[in-house]
């Protein structure tokens, strides 16, 4: 079997794909109708909020001159993101 007839490589694209796509969404709001969750926000009290109801965390803390919810960056529960 040769590798152009293989259907590994389009897994294997469409899984970079995604895993760039969700990376980005951390960028700022969602591309419209995607479902996904912002997660920047212009308040604290709507990040607080998204906090809670989407991340599993408590707090928010700023970035720039937004808001991003719980108290540390990567502190949602299963979060590995960090800089």
């Amino acid at each position: 079997m040769s590798i152009l007839s293989s259907p590994w490589p389009a897994r294997a694209a469409a899984a970079i794909g995604a895993n760039l796509l969700f990376s980005a969404a951390g960028l700022g709001a969602p591309a419209a109708g995607s479902g996904g969750v912002p997660a920047m926000y212009a308040t604290q009290a709507e990040a607080e909020k998204a906090a809670k109801l989407h991340f599993n965390c408590t707090g928010a803390h700023k970035m720039g001159d937004q808001w991003m919810p719980c108290a540390k960056h990567g502190g949602a529960q299963g979060s590995s993101h960090s800089h």
